[in-house]
């Protein structure tokens, strides 16, 4: 189901509303409504709601409480809860103590269900869209994270590199883009670590690579698109297996930012890479131990085969960085490491440029995307000298596992004029507020509103 907001016309209000304003609003509540919470001991809390009903027992109001500005449990998401409390029905904002931007759209992106394998909801809480927002703009976004968490919801069996492909040349199709794709056998001349990946899966290995635009700065998408990650023959135990359908979600974040740069109409030329591939076992896997030349030309030695993403992510990095890119941009559900350090909510960036660090951290507070820097740590590229090779694609030792994928990645990025990369996760293990469990475009929208910053005329 596609996330739009309903006609205006009549509509519940919802008060969004906190401790400070709550004394005003209960004044101007009238009637049933304003006996009913006055009865039931109504207190605007963060996330507190009350059903107000009319003379005829129907639902007259909502009132929901949301924290200040500035407080510190304030979160503008916080409104997205309503999208599945609410009985169906047609609402409005009336009060709001809130942003109303970040609260539509949270309200919007709160609705979302995967529904691919079970009968929809037919009735559900809708909302027209707030006075003074951009609505069209919300729902490119919303529409945008659905197809993101829909593709990194969908099974392995029924989401492989082809049909990854097709999702990609379907939203080519949309906003008018052109596409083209090196596969399979072909891919060892110019792609050899992408290759080496995905040869053990009866599943073709492939490159997408999406144009959009033709003029203004160059902006590079990169995205690791492993449709199912076993480990390789360093084979994970099941429990991390688990959900291990979400290893895309680099690829599933760079498809959304793409749509939401592409409606945005940006005068920029808008590429996007996907190297993608199936991590499987077989007489053919890679080895540990084995050596490989990048497309970059640098030899390098398989620490763990488990650490496949950022082989991928090396030779598409390396094509993205031939062209010098005004600004290149990577996500990949990388490392383990980073959710130790940081968890699941909280993505790790790497960057060696300033001002670019300054803009994503506005950004992604701005547009409740949050990510937060860690070091490109110098002293660290010691770790990756391999013992027979320039490189090892994985040091042992287990310490700074996140900083040393991204040192990696970054000795095939030179040509581009800026760079960074994103260790998301990709998944929400327990619901928050617009944010449903499950698969999640972590850093998309972020990525969208900082190449509107940047380029918009």
């Amino acid at each position: 189901m596609t996330p739009t907001f309903a006609a205006p016309g009549r509509a519940i209000p919802i008060h969004l509303v906190t401790v400070a304003g709550w004394a005003a609003l209960r004044a101007r509540l009238k009637g049933p409504a304003a006996a009913f919470l006055e009865a039931a001991g109504f207190e605007p809390r963060p996330g507190a709601l009350g059903l107000a009903p009319d003379a005829k027992g129907g639902l007259a109001a909502v009132v929901f409480g949301v924290a200040a500005a500035g407080d510190r449990k304030h979160d503008p998401f916080l409104p997205g809860r309503l999208a599945t409390q609410l009985p169906p029905g047609v609402y409005r904002f009336d009060t709001c103590e809130s942003d109303a931007a970040a609260a539509a759209l949270a309200f919007l992106i709160g609705g979302y269900r995967f529904d691919r394998y079970r009968a929809p909801k037919t009735k559900t809480a809708r909302l027209i869209a707030p006075a003074g927002v951009d609505a069209r703009r919300i729902e490119r976004i919303a529409a945008a994270t659905a197809m993101a968490r829909d593709l990194i919801n969908t099974p392995a069996n029924d989401l492989g590199p082809a049909e990854l492909e097709a999702a990609a040349r379907g939203l080519a199709r949309r906003i008018g883009a052109r596409v083209g794709s090196v596969k399979g056998r072909a891919l060892e001349k110019g792609f050899p670590l992408i290759a080496a990946v995905g040869r053990a899966s009866a599943r073709a290995p492939r490159l997408v690579d999406l144009r959009w635009g033709t003029r203004g700065p160059c902006v590079t998408l990169v995205g690791k698109g492993v449709c199912y990650d076993t480990g390789g023959l360093d084979i994970k135990p099941s429990s991390a297996m688990a959900i291990m359908k979400k290893d895309m979600g680099g690829a599933a974040a760079a498809l959304a930012a793409a749509d939401m740069i592409a409606g945005a109409k940006l005068p920029v030329r808008l590429r996007v890479l996907l190297p993608i591939v199936e991590n499987a076992v077989s007489g053919s896997a890679f080895r540990t131990g084995d050596v490989y030349r990048s497309r970059k030309g640098l030899t390098v030695e398989i620490g763990n085969t488990d650490a496949e993403g950022r082989l991928i992510l090396a030779d598409a990095l390396a094509l993205a960085d031939e062209e010098a890119p005004d600004l290149l941009i990577d996500f990949a559900t990388l490392t383990g490491a980073a959710r130790v350090a940081l968890g699941p909510e909280l993505p790790p960036f790497y960057t060696d440029d300033e001002k670019l660090a300054d803009e994503i951290a506005r950004c992604g507070r701005e547009v409740v995307d949050p990510v937060w820097r860690l070091p490109l740590w110098p002293p660290y590229e010691a770790m990756l000298e391999g013992k027979i090779a320039e490189l090892n694609s994985a040091p042992g030792g287990g310490f700074a596992g996140s900083v040393t994928a991204a040192l990696f990645l970054r000795r095939f990025v030179a040509k581009a004029k800026a760079w960074a990369h994103f260790d998301i996760y990709g998944w929400v293990p327990t619901a928050r507020p617009g944010r449903p469990e499950g698969g999640e475009a972590q850093a998309a929208r972020l990525v969208a509103e900082l190449v509107v910053r940047r380029y918009a005329r």
